[in-house]
């Protein structure tokens, strides 16, 4: 088997990633594509770093099992195929599904620290970065985390403050820490990059419009 291209796609949480992959993933068959979340690679509720109220914080590295990742991303370049159960957070009304990830020809990665763990930054042949606003990733927010994983607005609300805006302002470089989601380092900076940012306020639910190319 060829060896697959893996592309990395990142960005702030609710940049517009999910609408920006809705549309790639029409333009391939499920043969020629294989779309692997940093979603379903969340650490076990009970092993997730907790702020200082004790509520659990998914918007740091520390919450994700990197090892694993890159090993099941290891596991389809190689040929083989992946079967892990699906990751619901807290959203009690939504059984997980048994999700199976087969080789292709084009290995997709997505998710906001796709770029943190070096050993899986390394395995990218492409960088894609999706950028917006910041008021339009909280109406973005809101609304997925209301439909998708069941909080409320005050547990959105107080997630991005004290979990999302946190984590920009801890790091040494605040505006490099919001555009390459925080806690990058520079060895994972080289290499083919592609930016993709919306030019307008888009509606966060809206599927006919597509990111446009900012460089």
């Amino acid at each position: 088997m060829t060896k697959p291209f893996i592309v990395g796609i990142t960005g702030g949480s609710a940049s517009g990633k999910t609408l920006f992959l809705e549309h790639l993933l029409r333009s391939f068959s499920p043969e020629e594509l294989c779309l692997i979340s940093q979603d379903n690679y969340y650490k076990p509720k009970h092993l997730q770093p907790v702020d200082e109220q004790g509520i659990a914080n998914f918007d740091t590295p520390h919450s994700i099992d990197f090892e694993q990742y890159a090993q099941d991303i290891r596991i389809i370049q190689g040929g083989g195929t992946v079967i892990r159960e699906e990751y619901t957070f807290n959203n009690a009304s939504k059984k997980p599904k048994m999700l199976t990830f087969a080789p292709a020809p084009v290995v997709v990665v997505e998710g906001i620290f796709v770029l943190y763990y070096p050993e899986l930054a390394a395995l990218l042949d492409l960088k894609i970065f999706i950028d917006a606003k910041d008021h339009i990733k909280l109406k973005r927010r809101i609304i997925r985390d209301k439909v998708e994983r069941g909080y409320d607005l005050d547990d959105v609300l107080y997630r991005y403050e004290n979990h999302v805006i946190r984590l920009t302002k801890n790091t040494s470089n605040p505006s490099k820490a919001r555009q390459i989601s925080s806690f990058q380092t520079t060895s994972t900076l080289t290499g083919p990059w592609m930016f993709f940012a919306p030019t307008c306020e888009q509606n966060p639910l809206a599927k006919d419009k597509k990111p446009s190319a900012s460089g």
